[in-house]
């Protein structure tokens, strides 16, 4: 699993001109899921995400976490994140999973989150033309892939 990891002040994503999800200060989260990721790396990010360390504190320092701020997520599935640009100038999303095993996945990974959270958080709808809108507070942007956690 791929994630890219914006934090926000606020972000919405719209499907069809209306406003799906919003959420104020907290992060954005693209998920990108391939065929090899299983319940460990949801497990895995789904704990790195909540105590990353990028909001600051007093000291306008980066130390507290999504939970200490009590922050919230916007959560949308992107398969594009596992393009491939090696040949050409088309990318290629082989390694991208299939919706029958991508769309388990994704919802498995917003129960994971909200787990973690405690609270509910906002999504997009997997699939969808989505028209995504943030403000990125920093600007703080941090890419993980689960494959290098080791």
């Amino acid at each position: 699993m791929i994630v890219v990891i914006q934090r926000v002040s606020e972000a919405y994503v719209k499907i069809d001109g209306q406003v799906k999800a919003e959420i104020g200060r907290g992060l954005m989260i693209l998920l990108g899921i391939e065929e090899a990721d299983t319940d460990e790396d949801i497990s895995w990010l789904s704990k790195k995400i909540t105590n990353l360390r990028i909001f600051p504190d007093e000291n306008v320092v980066m130390n507290k976490s999504l939970l200490d701020i009590a922050g919230e997520i916007l959560l949308i599935s992107q398969f594009t994140l596992h393009a491939s640009t090696k040949k050409g100038n088309r990318p290629s999303y082989i390694k991208a999973a299939k919706p029958d095993i991508a769309i388990p996945m994704y919802e498995k990974m917003i129960v994971a989150l909200e787990l973690e959270l405690g609270k509910a958080i906002g999504t997009g709808e997997f699939g969808a033309d989505m028209k995504v809108a943030l403000v990125n507070d920093g600007p703080v942007t941090i890419v993980i892939d689960s494959k290098n956690r080791v």
